[in-house]
């Protein structure tokens, strides 16, 4: 069966294709039952025929066929006919990032900010729900209006699922890795499990390039890539373009850290660094509140407020109340001391108070062997030092005493 002007499960009836890459080929269609447009995406033959990429393939885009939001194209439909393995997706009438840049070098800073922020909702969104794109770059992001054409624009991120699929499944091609080795994380280009983390880095390797035109990193492999990465910093957006203010390039250059600790712990607190950054304001000021990554997303413990500090019931009157009688106030009870424990922290108290006196007389004949101004010196350091050691120990004896 000719793919192009043929008809899928006989219900996609395919028109022209859109683009094209190692991996797949991507078709306007028609669903004839529905009657929309649709945009339908078809794994590249040498793909087809690995069973584990197929079956993780199709698990992923079940995944991804969750994802409803506005920033995230929506997969309506997935299956194979004749051979052919494909899916079902929302068609999106725009262009992508790739093209904006191809056409116009780089963006305006507002629009770039706009962009990004857009896609840090997708991101968002998708990471809340456990899924993490892996792919990001240009090419995925399509948008719609704005730079792209007339009206509100919008962006919407693409190819969720594909790249963990082929990671999974180890498939190498000659000159190529999984994703664009320009927009991997550190961690991933080692190899190690992508992370939110990881599409935060890959956004602001976009960000860097719709401000600059150009890459942060650049390299012929990816083995010169990592070593780049990991010795050198890209220099501020501001340098190659005047018109970034620069607490945008400093937002974007946060995105850019290769620690992943050092990062946005968010797509979101991305979203806002950029935002503020194209206000002139700098990174937002964290509270005294630990910051604590969990499952969910970020959230802030701060220290229980201590028992004084908690205000008196009132009645209706007004009047203070005293709050309800709580059994074992106290986090640790105190202890009963045993009967002869006060006698036994004199004597050792005494004991402790011999050693300071012998150390004085050490100190003293020390003195008198010494002599001069010399002498006088080591003799107010040590009578000083021996005040202090008896008033030390008054307090202690009367403490154990009690």
């Amino acid at each position: 069966m000719s793919v192009q002007g043929g008809v899928i499960s006989g219900r996609y009836g395919i028109e022209d294709r859109l683009g094209s890459g190692g991996m797949s080929s991507v078709y306007r269609a028609t669903d004839t039952i529905l009657e929309r447009t649709v945009a339908v995406k078809i794994l590249a033959e040498h793909l087809s025929d690995d069973e584990r990429f197929v079956a993780r393939f199709r698990r992923e885009a079940l995944a991804v066929a969750k994802l409803v939001h506005p920033n995230i194209v929506q997969v309506y439909d997935t299956g194979v006919d004749d051979g052919h393995h494909y899916i079902v997706m929302e068609y999106v009438e725009g262009r992508s990032g790739a093209q904006l840049l191809q056409a116009q070098g780089r963006l305006d800073p507002a629009i770039t900010v706009e962009v990004g922020a857009q896609s840090c909702a997708g991101l968002d969104y998708a990471h809340r729900n456990g899924i993490i794109h892996r792919d990001v770059k240009p090419g995925n992001l399509l948008v719609i209006g704005g730079p792209a054409g007339k009206g509100e624009m919008t962006v919407k991120l693409a190819d969720f699922g594909i790249a963990r699929a082929a990671a999974q499944t180890r498939i190498t091609q000659v000159g190529s890795v999984v994703g664009t080795a320009a927009y991997l994380a550190p961690e991933q280009a080692r190899g190690e499990e992508a992370t939110p983390a990881s599409d935060v880095y890959a956004l602001g390797v976009v960000l860097y390039q719709f401000l600059t035109g150009r890459l942060p990193y650049e390299g012929s492999s990816l083995a010169e890539l990592a070593v780049r990465q990991q010795s050198e910093r890209p220099l501020p957006p501001d340098s190659y373009n005047d018109a970034v203010p620069p607490t945008l390039g400093g937002a974007v250059l946060q995105a850019l850290e290769g620690n992943p600790v050092q990062r946005y712990t968010s797509a979101q607190e991305l979203s806002d660094g950029l935002r503020r950054g194209l206000a002139g304001q700098g990174p937002a000021e964290r509270t005294a509140a630990t910051r604590v990554l969990s499952g969910g997303g970020v959230r802030e413990e701060r220290a229980p407020r201590r028992r004084e500090e908690r205000p008196a019931r009132r009645t209706t009157q007004g009047r203070p109340q005293p709050g309800p009688v709580q059994r074992a106030p106290q986090r640790y009870p105190p202890r009963r001391r045993p009967p002869g424990s006060a006698a036994r922290a004199a004597r050792i108290v005494a004991a402790i108070l011999v050693l300071v006196l012998l150390a004085a007389a050490v100190a003293g004949l020390v003195i008198v062997a010494t002599g001069g101004d010399e002498g006088a010196a080591v003799q107010q350091v040590v009578r000083e030092n021996v005040s202090d050691q008896v008033d030390g120990l008054k307090g202690l004896i009367q403490d154990n005493s009690q």
